[in-house]
């Protein structure tokens, strides 16, 4: 920098390149840099300009290849610089938004001895991720390689990726003997991306047929320094186009003491600086490493890398990822031509042959190899023992927790040591939210037990998927409820009755409208026609007329209650009224004889709401999660929160009552309030409805990968029948009845049968259409019959049959005059 200089291009070092952009401010003068780490930036120095890709970029190529295999947790190793120390945070970031996170960080200084590394291997080896990063540079690499294959961990079960750097050691060298390439077989490696363009080709064959070329092959940063070669020629061109003159100028910020070896004041700034830089920043063409644009934090457009599988005696790629579509197995240059796709469905790579030939995922994690097996705490039941007790025999615990536990643990493909503790003093429940905390806290490894899978503790632990479906409901006392004399009238709602009856009224007049003038039976002294409209529709209702259905068919005429039909229409309007009273006859019945078997509370209490709203005592179980649910979320003082021990408290408190220092009712989770209704033979009843859905799963340390395989297996327990095995052996008890709020829910209402009054009142209201128009067209023949009648002479009156009518014929007269008397007349 003691000579003017108008553009500069390098370094790569990342720790040289923030004392180079620093100067390059100052003096104006545009930096053209290969350095990947991602702390540079345009913010802190506007004159640094990127002409390779960011490590930004490379550890979220990372991130999504750990995401796409499931793995939680990487160990990462690197060179304790700024290089190594800025890109494995930025991977620490990038892995979060995927719910992973580094487990380890195992850095060693730059130059460190193999010794020093082998040290560092040994000590990550007995961690429990197997899923190692390296971040390193190229001089150390493949040492630390070197180290792992002697120590074993270049078999089966371990992951190794690695950063740019390995491939640019590789490709930029002699082709590497088997002793080299043996030591990296199974690793993942990034490449930058370089597009197979026609351009690169010629470059490519320009390169091969240099003299001081030979076998040499170059790397991707060759690319890129080429392109940042031309980019500066571009850039310059263009500037001298539009007039531009290379001219400098003293900064008198820059003076060197007489006793300083710097000659500062040999700097100068670059007076066209400005004008350079924005000019670089507005290019856009094609170069070898693809498009040569820069976007607005001046990093290149398009980022992408290569994944490569080193193999055998070479490498070959399984796929790509870009900032534009993430993983890939088609080339990102193809996919910018179409809208980018990054959901998880449309992430792909190539198979992958991992360390020690295998094709199958690794897990990506074992037991840490300290020689510990897990410690388990197990709570210290003394009451509903058949959920988890403790046992004198081997492994000192019991009960259906414990079983469900054992049986997914022999379902995972590894073995997992380990032991249980008891936790609690054995006097009372212990309280399951301090043993949540305690696993958060590393005090133990998991528990397992009826542990309740709620919003709060999810914050702190991992659960497994739930192996058995719970609740809080309420029991509350009930008793037998004696016969009413007005029992038979519980069956229908008052909305029912009403609807019955005001139908049955209905089909009556609709009967004798149509049987009227042509039915004996249904004429006679008003009094007589009014009994009669009541008996037809009343008296088909009930049973009797019921179990005459079947005669319909056979006769003529059908009987209500002493009267016959003898018209079509009413015939059809009574076979559908009778198929509507069949099925209403049959589910009364149904309904009457539930509601007499039914018990009925004793209190006032008929489910959440009431018990809110009451200032009765309530009871809970120690150490439920019930206790904290009620005071928190709904808002009960604690004074009303009653603790009980186990099942004879239950019972006892219930018996008292809140009069006499018992509790009005007790709120707990549905399978111990099974447990506790079976034991007293079913005195108690559940009221209302469940009021909160949860389940029981068992915990596991936060990121623990043991809490997924975990809850795979109890999904396969559930599909095959052994969990409800399980849970038959330890919790099938005999069955109580259903709830005692039943008798609402038998009552039966008007919603259940509208689709039978609607058919039954559309036939009728289509009966009376018909009958109304055929009517209505006999009286108007009738009446003009009566008219030419009127015309007739005295003589020809007198020796007519047919006498005169005096006056003309009402239609009330004709509708109540019987058909056989107006044919006669």
């Amino acid at each position: 920098m003691e000579k003017d200089v108008a553009v500069a291009i390098g370094p790569q070092s990342s720790g040289i390149a923030h004392v180079i952009s620093q100067v390059s401010n100052e003096l104006h003068v545009p930096l053209l840099s290969l350095a990947t780490d991602p702390t540079l930036s345009a913010l802190q120095y506007p004159y640094f300009l990127r002409t390779t890709q960011s490590d930004y970029f490379q550890m979220y190529a990372i991130a999504a290849f750990v995401e796409h295999y499931g793995w939680k947790e990487v160990i990462t190793i690197f060179v304790d610089d700024d290089y190594g120390r800025n890109g494995i945070s930025v991977l620490g970031d990038a892995l979060a938004q995927n719910l992973a996170k580094i487990s380890y960080k195992a850095a060693f200084s730059p130059g460190a001895s193999t010794d020093n590394i082998a040290d560092l291997l040994v000590k990550v080896n007995l961690m429990e991720s197997r899923v190692f990063v390296v971040h390193v540079n190229p001089d150390s690499g493949l040492g630390i390689f070197s180290a792992a294959k002697s120590l074993g961990m270049m078999t089966n079960g371990y992951i190794w990726i690695a950063t740019d750097w390995m491939p640019s050691v590789l490709d930029a060298s002699e082709p590497e003997g088997n002793d080299t390439m043996n030591l990296l077989q199974g690793v993942i490696a990034l490449r930058h991306h370089t597009p197979d363009s026609v351009l690169k080709k010629r470059f490519m064959s320009r390169w091969k047929n240099l003299k001081y070329a030979g076998n040499w092959s170059i790397n991707s940063y060759s690319f890129y320094a080429y392109d940042s070669v031309w980019l500066a020629a571009h850039a310059l061109d263009s500037f001298f186009n539009l007039g531009g003159n290379i001219s400098f100028s003293n900064n008198p910020r820059l003076s060197s003491s007489n006793d300083s070896s710097l000659n500062l004041t040999s700097l100068r700034i670059f007076e066209g600086g400005e004008q350079l830089l924005k000019i670089l920043l507005a290019v856009n063409y094609m170069g070898l490493t693809g498009q040569i644009q820069f976007d607005s934090e001046r990093n290149l457009v398009h980022p992408s890398f290569d994944f490569i599988n080193v193999v055998g005696t070479g490498s070959h790629r399984i796929g790509y990822w870009s900032n534009y579509s993430g993983l890939s197995v088609v080339a990102p240059e193809t996919l910018y031509q179409n809208p980018g796709n990054r959901s998880s469905g449309n992430q792909q790579l190539y198979s992958v042959i991992w360390p020690g030939q295998t094709t199958k995922k690794p897990r990506g994690w074992v037991f840490p190899n300290n020689g510990k097996p897990l410690q388990i705490g197990v709570p210290y039941r003394v009451s509903f023992k058949e959920v988890v007790s403790k046992d004198k025999d081997p492994p000192g615990v019991s009960g259906f927790c414990i079983d469900v536990f054992e049986a997914a643990v022999n379902l995972l493909p590894y073995p997992v040591p380990h032991n249980y503790v008891l936790y609690g003093d054995g006097l009372r429940n212990p309280e399951f939210s301090d043993l949540v905390n305690d696993v958060a806290q590393n005090k133990y490894d998991a528990a397992v037990g009826d542990i309740t899978i709620t919003t709060n503790r999810t914050r702190i632990v991992d659960f497994t998927q739930p192996f058995m479906e719970s609740g809080l409901v309420i029991v509350a006392p009930v008793k037998e409820s004696k016969s009413s004399a007005w029992a038979f009238l519980k069956p229908f709602t008052v909305q029912m009755w009403c609807v019955t009856g005001a139908f049955s009224l209905f089909v009556g007049a609709v009967v004798w409208i149509l049987e009227h003038r042509i039915n004996t039976e249904f004429r006679g002294p008003p009094r007589q026609q009014l009994m009669t409209i009541l008996c037809t529709g009343i008296a088909m209702v009930g049973l009797l007329y019921v179990l005459r259905w079947s005669m319909l068919v056979e006769v003529d005429a059908s009987d209500s209650a002493g009267e016959n039909t003898a018209s079509t229409l009413g015939r059809m309007v009574l076979i559908i009224w009778l198929f509507v009273v069949l099925i209403i006859n049959s589910s009364y019945t149904a309904s009457l004889t539930s509601i007499l078997t039914v018990q009925q509370l004793s209190s006032g209490i008929d489910g959440i709401d009431s018990l809110i709203s009451s200032n009765a005592p309530i009871g809970v179980q120690d150490g439920s999660f019930a206790h904290k649910y009620l005071v928190d979320e709904l808002n009960i003082a604690k004074s009303r929160i009653v603790n009980l021990r186990d099942p004879d408290a239950y019972a006892s408190a219930l018996q008292r009552g809140p009069k006499n220092g018992g509790v009005a009712a007790i709120v707990d989770e549905l399978p111990y309030v099974e447990l506790f209704l079976s034991s007293i033979n079913c005195r108690y009843k559940i009221v209302g409805q469940e009021f909160t859905k949860s389940g029981w799963g068992f915990v596991f340390q936060r990121g623990s990968p043991l809490a997924v395989d975990m809850s795979t297996a109890i999904l396969q327990l559930s599909e095959n029948g052994n969990l409800q095995r399980v849970h038959d052996k330890w919790l099938k008890k005999s069955a109580c009845s259903t709830t005692a709020d039943q008798v609402e829910e038998n009552r039966l209402s008007l919603k259940s049968f509208w689709g039978l009054f609607l058919i039954c009142g559309t036939a009728c209201i289509l009966a009376l259409v018909v009958f109304f128009c055929r009517i209505l067209y006999q009286y108007s023949r009738y009446s003009s019959l009566e008219a030419g009648e009127g015309n007739i002479e005295v003589g020809d009156a007198v020796s007519s049959r047919r006498p005169i009518p005096s006056r003309r014929t009402s239609f009330k007269d004709y509708f109540d005059k019987k058909e056989g008397e107006i044919e006669k007349a």
